[in-house]
């Protein structure tokens, strides 16, 4: 009997719940805000104490999980028509990358580190952060990039026209927040004696003087000073 109780709990639960995620909209689909995620959550934990529980009255289950619903397209309405509103629940974009130099207080004040800004430019195809104009963190925590004007995202039939058919082998990045990332020299058939000295020629005594360079096969190397080496 227990079973069965489960059974027809958990088809009645997944009928409601899909009633009531079509009631939220197709936003919470595409996208979901600290607010929407929270919502979510709880929305998922009070159905399964439903499912699990045959002892729990269902109305028990759907009471808070409707309420949840309701307050949640009462926001939505709210945010509709309050930009303030808006702003305050989700947050706003942040400028990530500014005419090509990473923006280190914006990083550090939204706890976004370079290795995240790295993998996200890789997603996009970009291959260097001097090729990028402006670089937005949105709310969603989807990275927009506009590159500079005259560059493009990088593909692997662009580099073999430019390169004469050699290996694709993209930028990766040899310092970050002044620290050597050996593995990646190595990648590049490079060592630190290479990169002190081609640190010097830029002007650069130590490497923490650097918050972040990245350098290619050829290396080709871009550098942005670290803004506490006053450099």
């Amino acid at each position: 009997m227990e079973l069965w109780t489960i059974f027809f709990r958990t088809i009645f639960m997944y009928v409601f719940l899909l009633v009531m995620l079509r009631l939220m909209g197709k936003r919470e689909i595409g996208k979901l805000s600290i607010f929407d995620l929270i919502v979510s959550f709880m929305i998922a934990d009070l159905s399964v104490l439903v499912v699990e529980n045959g002892k729990l009255p269902i109305i028990a289950g759907i009471l808070p999980i409707s309420t949840l619903v309701g307050l949640q397209i009462i926001v939505s309405f709210i945010l509709l028509r309050s930009r303030k509103a808006r702003k305050l629940f989700d947050g706003k974009p942040s400028v990530i990358i500014k005419n090509g130099v990473i923006q280190k207080k914006e990083m550090e004040k939204i706890r976004y580190n370079l290795d995240d800004l790295m993998m996200q430019l890789r997603e996009k195809n970009i291959a260097n952060v001097a090729d990028v104009e402006f670089a937005f963190l949105e709310t969603s925590g989807k990275l927009t990039v506009f590159p500079k004007e005259g560059k493009h995202p990088l593909t692997k039939e662009d580099y073999y026209k430019s390169h004469s058919l050699k290996p694709f082998s993209m930028p990766v990045p040899v310092i970050i927040d002044g620290a050597v990332q050996d593995e990646e020299l190595e990648s590049l058939g490079l060592n630190r004696f290479w990169l002190k000295k081609e640190l010097k020629k830029k002007g650069y005594r130590h490497f923490k003087d650097v918050f972040f360079a990245s350098a290619d096969q050829q290396g080709k190397l871009y550098i942005q000073s670290n803004p506490k080496s006053g450099n």
